[in-house]
């Protein structure tokens, strides 16, 4: 039987409900997996309505509930909203809450066995934040959820994987915050997260800072003061790992496969990476957790909200490795 993967159909004023219900209808996506959406059925049949997408919404209790079909959605109603206040493509408190209890819902189905793994379209912070919702993001949310500390965050395009040594912080403060133990330690965690997604022995590579990793001290010191000493320190325990290697071709190389996943230290060197191999099929995986989680790698398109164009490749892409990895997954 095909893994069952269920999508929270995220800020109800952005693109989530449209890539959502296109996603649903897609061949490609259905031939990979089950999927069950929690969401709001009159948000999702508006999407559906604008976007010229033929589907049938079929509101379950819970995946016993569920019924396969070409133009069925099977849907788990969460989340309260005034639909007479919903304005598409505005920050609105509501759509925060809203996007916020169908994460918790997918997330509890998911911890308990009902389903294989959460597919995540895109959520708002400001709406988040508007609706008192003391989280930042997905990841944050996630970690609450699961209890899972610091989870990492995995992109992966094609064969390329990156991890992120940081995550939000400014260039200077993310650099000022490693330290070799840090490094090792995300080092040891990167890895155990590829054994988790089925990489029996995981060849892991960091991306240097600076301009051909410092030159020794050339062109800086953070790559032998800080990220060298974090390698050994790494080898030292076991993982097979590599680098500084300078970032104008370490990630070409990595995606040729010479490695399993490349390091990153900070927010846009691997971001970029990643998204110039392929924009819309760059896929976030947040790793250390209990549960296998997969999202879109974009925002809610509040610009274009409503009017039916949003492409759901990304999200597709998501469900994708979501039932490709769910198989293997290891807690």
């Amino acid at each position: 039987m095909k893994p069952l993967v269920v999508i929270p159909m995220g800020d109800a004023a952005g693109i989530g409900p449209e890539i959502t219900v296109k996603t649903l209808a897609s061949e490609e996506a259905r031939k990979y997996s089950r999927m069950v959406v929690v969401g709001n059925k009159a948000v999702l049949e508006e999407a559906a309505k604008f976007s010229g997408v033929p589907i049938l919404i079929n509101v379950i209790a819970g995946v016993n509930d569920y019924l396969d079909g070409p133009e069925i959605m099977n849907v788990i109603e969460v989340g309260e909203l005034d639909l007479a206040s919903l304005k598409l493509g505005e920050i609105q408190g509501q759509c925060g809450r809203a996007a916020y209890e169908c994460i918790e819902k997918a997330t509890s189905m998911a911890l308990s066995g009902e389903a294989d793994a959460v597919a995540t379209t895109p959520i708002n912070k400001e709406s988040l934040k508007a609706g008192e919702v003391d989280f930042i993001g997905h990841t944050e949310i996630f970690a609450h959820l699961t209890g899972a500390l610091d989870p990492l965050t995995l992109f992966q395009v094609r064969t390329l994987r990156v991890f992120f040594l940081t995550r939000h912080l400014s260039l200077v403060k993310a650099i000022q915050s490693l330290t070799p133990e840090k490094v090792c330690d995300y080092a040891v965690r990167c890895a155990r997260a590829l054994q988790q997604l089925g990489v029996p022995e995981p060849r892991l590579v960091v991306a240097a800072i600076n301009p051909h990793g410092g030159e020794h001290g050339l062109f800086g010191h953070e790559d032998d003061e800080i990220l060298l000493p974090g390698i050994e320190l790494a080898r030292a325990k076991g993982v097979m790992i590599e680098g500084p290697k300078p970032a104008d071709s370490v990630f070409h190389f990595a995606l040729q496969g010479a490695w399993d996943a490349v390091l990153s230290p900070y927010h846009d060197q691997g971001h970029i990476a990643t998204k110039m191999v392929d924009f819309h099929r760059t896929i976030s995986i947040t790793g250390g957790m209990p549960i296998l989680r997969t999202s879109v790698d974009h925002g809610t398109a509040n610009d274009i909200a409503g009017k039916g164009i949003a492409d759901p490749v990304s999200l597709i892409e998501a469900v994708r490795l979501a039932a490709l990895y769910a198989p293997r997954y290891k807690i």
